[in-house]
């Protein structure tokens, strides 16, 4: 059993959630408060009825996600939020959620697991959103083929590929999510292959006339790698077991 404020305050600190920008809907930090002891965490990508049902079957009474509860904004408490507040409530279920500082962080966040698991070493930040440099670029001479493999097996799961880019990756650059639709700005810091979660039509345009590799991983995808990170790390801290709540949205 750990102390609730303890891990939260701790996990403050670790994340510089502070001090680093993000979309004002993205609340970081604990949303929902327990009873003030954490037996065990549990760690999901998304704040959602599905997720906070899990985490009661499974004894979790602090859940930590990606994406929080307010994403829509202010809102009255009835139908979908009412429902998910009576979930965390009546089973004491802790929340908290960390957006942009999860996925920035040198060695827990999302873009550097992710370099991590494909492999890229050397790794430099890039790619400016809310004053902070929030995605990873690597120096490669990687086949493109190759890297598409080795993406594919560190996400379990199929990635869509536009290859209208060198076939040797000179240059990555990762950022998680939904990025897509900054491929123009992502070609202007000398990426030549970018690898996202999820990208609207027009990207795929634009990587072949800007002569890029676009792979896209999906949202859910390559959004898993820093909450898991996040919990074995508070988990080893802390002393108290983890799980992660698997709830995939396929996109």
């Amino acid at each position: 059993m750990a102390s609730l404020s303890d891990i939260v305050n701790y996990t403050n600190v670790l994340l510089r959630i502070r001090e680093i920008g993000d979309w004002e809907n993205a609340l970081n930090g604990l949303q929902i408060e327990n009873s003030g002891c954490v037996t065990k965490i549990g760690a999901s990508v998304d704040a959602s009825t599905r997720v906070l049902a899990a985490s009661a079957k499974q004894n979790v009474d602090l859940v930590i996600v990606h994406h929080g509860l307010f994403w829509p904004g202010l809102q009255p408490v009835t139908g979908v939020l009412r429902r998910q507040l009576a979930l965390a409530f009546e089973n004491n279920i802790a929340l908290y959620s960390v957006h942009l500082p999860l996925d920035l962080h040198p060695e827990l966040g999302n873009n550097a697991q992710l370099a991590a698991a494909l492999g890229l070493k050397s790794n430099q930040p890039f790619f400016e959103e809310k004053g902070q440099l929030i995605g990873v670029k690597a120096r490669a001479s990687l086949p493109r083929d190759e890297l598409d493999r080795k993406l594919q097996k560190a996400l379990s799961g199929p990635v869509k590929a536009f290859m209208f880019g060198p076939k040797k990756a000179g240059t990555i650059g990762i950022i998680t999510g939904g990025a897509g639709s900054e491929i123009y700005r992502v070609a202007q810091e000398g990426i030549d292959t970018f690898i996202t979660g999820e990208a609207p039509h027009w990207a795929a345009v634009a990587a072949a006339e800007l002569g890029m590799n676009l792979l896209l991983g999906g949202h859910y995808a390559t959004e898993v790698f820093g909450v898991k990170a996040l919990a074995a790390h508070l988990s080893k801290r802390f002393k108290i077991p983890w799980a992660f709540i698997d709830c995939p949205t396929g996109m």
